[in-house]
């Protein structure tokens, strides 16, 4: 058995927003998010598109939640479909997080997503009460501001209280868990409804027979290290609800360990010279977030996901760099170099490009056969045109294209129209 008594207890709150865009939709529109049947629809000229989120009464009695097709979505005159506002959804997002700072400092929050927050309240005790009333008070407050229903996990550590608010507190509004009620609460749950294990990794624990939580934490760890690795080792704990993560400033803008962006493309590119300016706009979002943290990187990462009706899922590879570099063109040629050894004629469905290893860009050395310096100084520039005009005030002749996204993508909020 686990000796919990070394452990650390906090008093970690994690907070959700119930169908978090849907609810926005219901409440700009007067309408009750607990009654109302409404979908949110990233594209509404396109039967395919896909529901961003959907009110609970729209799940319950239809059984269309996030995910689904717009074509799932019974065309009836009580059932609103609506397009998303991106900038709507962060605005009261902001604001959500404002309001926290009512009941704890800032170093307390830990923004997880656009609707989940970690609250830690350890202290606050003659302010507020014990967990139960801190998230009580919390609740009603989002309601009485908003409009907008939450729900709350609570639990000594962010794993714990993430796992029994997907377990239970998504249905009642507020439920704890705390260490000695682990073989309880945790234990009977099937390994696939545990926040951290994803299809993929469900798949291979129920191949080696594990398929409750219970049948992982009496799993030997060195066997679970031995399959899996570190995360084997985290797999371990976690069944048994430890979870030694800081939860007082995690939120905090930490040093990144790599820049990626990547994107699922709107239809099937098989035309390299498509493919190839999607890359480009790819590398150039890259070298920015690079150039704006100051950070320049030697590893180059590219990953090409195949249609699904190709018979291969894709491939991803890497090439590391004598130098690193935050340069748009150094990165683009890597990537072109590594799509022609290792692409063949499939149909391409989205594409990701990632640039790790970094270093602080003041590190880099100079190449005496290349004007670096300049090459540097004009991706700089660039951004700074950028920032002051606009994301489109300079693009590439190639976005302009057939294959091009980026003019598209610069009107919308995380791939949705604003």
């Amino acid at each position: 058995m686990m000796d919990y008594r070394t452990l650390p207890r906090h008093q970690v709150l994690c907070l959700d927003m119930k169908a978090f865009f849907a609810s926005c939709e219901c409440v700009r529109r007067r309408l009750d998010p607990e009654k109302t049947y409404l979908a949110v629809v990233g594209d509404l000229e396109r039967s395919g598109s896909v529901v961003l989120a959907a009110t609970p009464r729209l799940k319950q009695d239809y059984g269309i939640g996030t995910g689904k097709r717009l074509f799932d979505v019974p065309r009836l005159p009580f059932i609103h479909i609506v397009s998303p506002s991106m900038r709507h959804y962060l605005r009261q997002s902001l604001e959500i997080t404002r309001l926290l700072h009512q009941f704890v400092p800032k170093e307390a929050i830990h923004p997880y997503s656009i609707d989940e927050w970690w609250i830690c309240v350890d202290g606050t005790e003659k302010l507020f009460g014990d967990a139960w009333s801190v998230g009580r008070k919390i609740r009603s407050a989002i309601y009485e501001q908003f409009g907008l229903p939450s729900c709350i996990g609570i639990g000594p550590n962010k794993f714990l209280a993430k796992a029994i608010l997907d377990i239970e507190g998504k249905r009642t509004g507020l439920a704890a868990c705390s260490y000695e009620e682990v073989p309880e609460k945790l234990w009977p749950q099937p390994v696939q409804k545990i926040w951290g294990i994803g299809p993929r990794l469900a798949r291979h624990l129920q191949q080696m027979g594990i398929r409750t939580v219970g049948h992982l934490a009496h799993t030997p760890r060195e066997i679970l290290e031995k399959k899996f690795g570190m995360i084997g080792s985290q797999l371990y704990y976690h069944a048994w609800g430890v979870d030694l993560s800081p939860v007082i400033g995690a939120g905090m803008r930490e040093v990144p360990k790599s820049f990626g962006h990547g994107i699922t493309l709107l239809r099937d590119y098989r035309d390299p010279v498509e493919i190839r300016t999607i890359i480009l706009e790819l590398a150039e979002e890259v070298a920015r977030r690079a150039r704006e943290a100051n950070m320049a990187g030697r590893t180059v990462h590219l990953g090409i996901d195949y249609s699904q009706k190709e018979s291969k899922s894709g491939f991803h590879c890497s090439k590391t760099l004598s130098q690193p570099t935050n340069v748009t063109l150094d990165i683009y040629r890597t990537c072109l170099e590594l799509f022609e050894q290792h692409y063949t004629g499939e149909m391409v469905r989205r594409i990701r490009l990632s640039l790790g290893q970094l270093s602080p860009d003041d590190h880099i050395q100079l190449n005496l056969f290349e004007d670096v310096m300049k090459k540097r100084a004009l991706g700089y520039v660039m951004d700074d045109i950028r920032r002051k005009y606009g994301s489109t005030a300079l693009l590439r002749a190639r976005s302009y294209t057939s294959g091009g996204v980026m003019l598209e993508r610069s009107r919308k909020i995380g791939g949705h129209w604003a």
